[in-house]
């Protein structure tokens, strides 16, 4: 199971970005008899301009208190962007010290639930921090049944096969999902839904370990899915992943066709077979309900 709860993250993440810098990239000469994958501490350290014996301790977490300009000299070294150099800081910072409290289960506002109810050619879903589906309209349930509430989504996208034979782009859509949980998590390793999700997944999922691992952040907020769907067939909608504000996390999205497309053409053939009074015909492949991933 991935770390969380240890003293030591910025030491991990320091380890995993550095191991993933070619040499070549960062300017530094290869001399043959490299013997760790990407950069050694010494060229991280060189490269940021601080001493190889206090690159050293950051990353084994002998010292705790860099300042905000030896972190960039490092994301610098380490060739992070933005939201990567924003996460190393995040992740850096002293924790103050913080009550627990019970979590509260999670709700979606009754305003933003009505609102999407009135979208019947846009299916739409709400989630929580921890990709919780907490509301859904019903053409994003018609979508795939593991946007209904109750399910969750990083789950489901890395363990049911049904999610694999949807997706026509898996992989892609795989490898965004770990740097996006990564992002909204940030410094925040210690809550008990997340310890739940993480442990399920490194023991199921060895594509989730492999990605994990990695430690990528990177909130992608819009894209292009495509969708194989047994009942309207081949799909391309554009998704847009929208944050709610004041909700702790809480996510909308939405997806749309082209206008005047094919994929338009399907989706209103999918919203039609399921509205309500809708009669399937026979030569329509029924799907069973699906297994909720949830823990």
């Amino acid at each position: 199971m991935p770390a969380t709860g240890d003293a030591n993250t910025l030491g991990r993440y320091l380890r995993a970005r550095r191991e993933l810098v070619q040499p070549d990239e960062a300017g530094v000469l290869d001399q043959g008899n490299r013997r760790v994958p990407g950069l050694r501490r010494e060229e991280v350290a060189f490269l940021a301009g601080i001493s190889s014996d206090y690159y050293n301790r950051l990353e084994q977490g002998r010292d705790k208190n860099p300042s905000e300009q030896v972190l960039r000299s490092i994301a610098r070294a380490l060739r992070l962007d933005d939201e990567a150099t924003a996460y190393l800081l995040q992740i850096a910072a002293p924790a103050s010290p913080r009550r627990k409290r019970p979590r509260k289960p999670e709700r979606a506002g009754e305003g933003l639930r009505a609102l999407i109810d009135t979208w019947p050619l846009t299916p739409a879903y709400i989630h929580g921090k921890y990709m919780d589906v907490l509301a859904a309209n019903s053409l994003a349930v018609a979508l795939s049944p593991f946007n209904a509430p109750g399910c969750n989504g990083i789950l489901a996208a890395f363990l049911e096969p049904e999610m694999r034979e949807l997706h026509q782009d898996w992989e892609d859509m795989t490898a965004r999902i770990a740097p996006y949980l990564r992002s909204v998590v940030g410094a925040d390793v210690d809550d008990p839904r997340l310890v739940e999700i993480l442990g399920e997944l490194s023991l199921r999922s060895e594509r989730f370990r492999r990605l994990w691992a990695r430690q990528d952040v990177k909130r992608k907020t819009s894209g292009t899915s495509l969708l194989l769907h047994p009942q309207a067939g081949p799909l391309e909608l554009r998704y847009e992943k929208l944050l709610v504000p004041g909700t702790g996390g809480q996510t909308l999205i939405t997806y749309h066709a082209e206008p005047g497309s094919a994929s338009e053409e399907r989706l209103r053939l999918l919203a039609s077979m399921h509205a309500p009074g809708h009669v399937a015909g026979t030569r329509l492949r029924q799907t069973d309900p699906p297994r909720r991933t949830t823990l």
